[in-house]
């Protein structure tokens, strides 16, 4: 399991490459503001959108995930603890002001960057009609 990625994996350089390129810039595994030890992997701090990319296996992917056969239990109860911090983090952002845009490893990278581009803009565009009033 050590040798498992928990940061950096290739579905979140491969995001982060294309957003780059598209122009917009972000911060990397920045802290969950008010909750230990949690990070948001792609954070635009200025419009509050956090992204999270998740692996297949360890946040329940419905279309890819798989039960481990030898110490079933313990893999079961990990599992479901690992889903159930997903929900718990997701809903604290949003209580913060945080969109929040979560993506399964197996999307498309190249359609992942469309969308979460669209949100800044979208999330940009938002703040600057707040302004104005």
């Amino acid at each position: 399991m050590s040798k498992q990625a928990s940061k950096d994996t290739a579905a979140e350089l491969t995001v982060r490459r294309l957003l780059h390129a598209a122009g917009l810039r972000y911060r990397v595994e920045y802290p969950v503001p008010g909750m230990a030890r949690r990070r948001i992997d792609v954070a635009f701090t200025s419009v509050k959108l956090a992204v999270l990319i998740d692996g297949c296996f360890w946040h329940g992917c419905p279309e890819h995930a798989t039960q481990p056969k030898s110490n079933a239990q313990w893999w079961r109860q990990k599992l479901d603890r690992n889903m159930a911090r997903d929900v718990e983090t997701t809903e604290h952002l949003m209580e913060a002001g945080w969109e929040v845009l979560r993506f399964w490893e197996h999307e498309a990278p190249e359609d992942v960057a469309l969308r979460i581009a669209a949100a800044v803009e979208r999330r940009r565009a938002q703040q600057g009609r707040g302004r104005d009033r």
